[in-house]
């Protein structure tokens, strides 16, 4: 049996990009952990404006985004009942703002995917290390954020632990929360610390060369799995060397090469990009953000303006009668190749009609019905004979490889080993701008 993703997770993946937004009480200490000691007073930004955050990330070409509603020093950016260490009790809009329902209502008025960062960490709250006690306050916040602002798209939770008052280290009800979420927002991913996105493993944005969205179940997550789940990577990665706004930081935004780099290792290795936009003490997101994402969202354009390969002839070894080698270079998302009965490999060539000259490709499997290939290769006709420019193992929804300008008329790529027939919803290749 072969793992396939839920609507949900397919529709996550295809996406591809996902922002975060770090903001609380720590852009006004100007810390990246707080430990709950914090006075509410200090929170006040004069010009907040979610719209514009999430008009940037939008534009920049981000379809989920997600909020820290609370981070580990227990700050709550909506008047939670359940603590008095919130936005209730700051200058902000006199005591009366909620930040989670100016950001909820921006992502709906632009159209994108709402998603929320619960920290399940929390240093200010008393009951925490109380684990029963401090499980139920945090099942409480958790189903204040799911039925207050309408529909949540995704629901993260990292992992991050620590001893609470009593000097005993909290043990969270992880299946309990799930049980929170499935009742309050059946369609909710939940991420991270959850059953339908893992962690990648690091914070530089960065997916393994070898990147599998089916994996073997983990017993804490998945503990009713039979067989491999559908299980994929997220990247994270800040645009800054901090996770929330610090002043000091304004000259040290990810420079556009360094961006493009993470989305090449992230988007281009099967896996979403999660990038994190902290925004100032003013809330808004500074303009040295702004503008490097402006650049990445124009070179990401210019790359992928046009596919040398879409609409040419293709010649495969074998094919299915309804999934032609023509359907990986139609356009169409719901159409691919698929080799002839059980076969598991597979040769494709491509006549481009004239020599073009071209540094990047992109492969994609037609995932919906399961990630499958192990190796495979791409070869360009150099006039006398086939000269491989990219190889590699896992395809999944998207890989993308770099390499030197290679001009040529014709190319093959070719499907080395699968654990199944493989299904190629794309082929494509482009040309990537000097910077």
């Amino acid at each position: 049996m072969i793992a396939k993703p839920t609507p949900q997770q397919l529709a996550w993946q295809e996406a591809e990009m996902t922002t975060f937004f770090h903001f609380g009480i720590n852009t006004f200490t100007d810390r990246e952990w707080g430990d709950g000691t914090e006075n509410p007073q200090r929170f006040n930004p004069t010009e907040l404006d979610t719209r514009q955050w999430v008009r940037v990330a939008r534009d920049a070409g981000f379809k989920y985004m997600i909020l820290t509603a609370k981070h580990h020093d227990g700050f709550c950016l909506w008047p939670s009942q359940y603590t008095e260490h919130s936005v209730k009790n700051s200058p902000w809009l006199d005591g009366r703002g909620d930040v989670v329902q100016a950001f909820t209502d921006a992502c709906r008025e632009a159209g994108v995917k709402i998603g929320l960062y619960l920290s399940p960490w929390d240093r200010h709250e008393p009951s925490y290390g109380d684990s029963p006690a401090y499980n139920e306050y945090f099942k409480n916040q958790l189903t204040e954020l799911l039925t207050h602002y309408g529909k949540i798209a995704e629901v993260w939770f990292d992992g991050a632990c620590g001893e609470g008052p009593n000097g005993k280290r909290q043990e969270y009800d992880w299946q309990g929360y799930y049980e929170v979420i499935r009742k309050l927002q059946p369609e909710a991913l939940i991420a991270i610390s959850g059953p339908d996105v893992r962690w990648v493993g690091n914070e530089d944005g960065i997916a393994h060369e070898t990147e599998w969205s089916v994996q073997e179940p983990d017993p804490a997550r998945h503990p009713d799995a039979k067989g491999k789940v559908w299980y994929p990577a997220e990247c994270d990665v800040s645009i800054r060397p901090g996770w929330f706004w610090h002043k000091a930081e304004d000259t040290r935004v990810k420079s556009l090469e360094h961006l493009l780099d993470i989305y090449y290792k992230s988007v281009g290795r099967n896996s979403v990009l999660l990038l994190n936009l902290p925004p100032n003490d003013r809330g808004l997101i500074p303009e040295p953000d702004v503008q490097r994402l402006r650049e990445f969202r124009d070179a990401l354009d210019q790359t992928f303006a046009v596919n040398f390969a879409e609409g040419k002839e293709v010649v495969a070894d074998s094919a299915q009668s309804d999934h032609l080698a023509s359907h990986m270079v139609d356009g169409q998302r719901d159409s691919y190749w698929a080799p002839a009965g059980e076969t598991t490999t597979g040769k494709l060539e491509v006549q481009l009609g004239k020599s073009v000259t071209f540094n990047v490709s992109m492969v994609q499997e037609y995932i919906a019905l399961g990630q499958r290939v192990e190796r495979y290769s791409i070869e360009a006709w150099d006039g006398q004979g086939w000269q491989t420019i990219a190889e590699g193992t896992t395809i999944g929804h998207k890989k993308l490889d770099r390499f030197p300008d290679v001009t040529a008329s014709k190319l093959r790529l070719n499907i080395h080993q699968s654990q199944a027939p493989p299904l190629i919803r794309c082929f494509g290749i482009y040309c990537a701008p000097v910077l």
